[in-house]
């Protein structure tokens, strides 16, 4: 899907890692929340609270999901993430994102 609609945006952003990562908060009519954003090159560790769909939609990367091994990612491509974990990225180009937080 690449345009939603009937959504509400929020105006703030989301900003991690000095800057370097950035997204925007997407709520849904029926109430799910995704998160648009881009991260620009370097190394980031993620913590989350609930499980979370990841879709790298652009760029050039490398992800460690738990008890994984580094692993090249050809976008786009989606990955998931538990909840109350974590993972780690090498961001090699400015990569463009979007995650949906699944609730338990």
């Amino acid at each position: 899907m690449s345009n939603f609609k009937n959504v509400s945006v929020k105006k703030e952003a989301n900003i991690y890692h000095d800057g370097k990562v950035t997204s925007r908060t997407v709520e849904f009519e029926d109430g799910s929340v995704k998160s648009l954003g881009i991260m620009l090159p370097g190394e980031y560790t993620f913590g989350t609270d609930e499980a979370e769909i990841m879709e790298m939609i652009s760029g050039e990367l490398e992800i460690k999901l738990p008890n994984e091994d580094w692993k090249t990612l050809n976008t786009p491509e989606t990955f998931e993430v538990g909840a109350n974990s974590s993972f780690d990225l090498k961001i090699k180009t400015v990569t463009d994102y979007c995650c949906s937080y699944i609730k338990s």
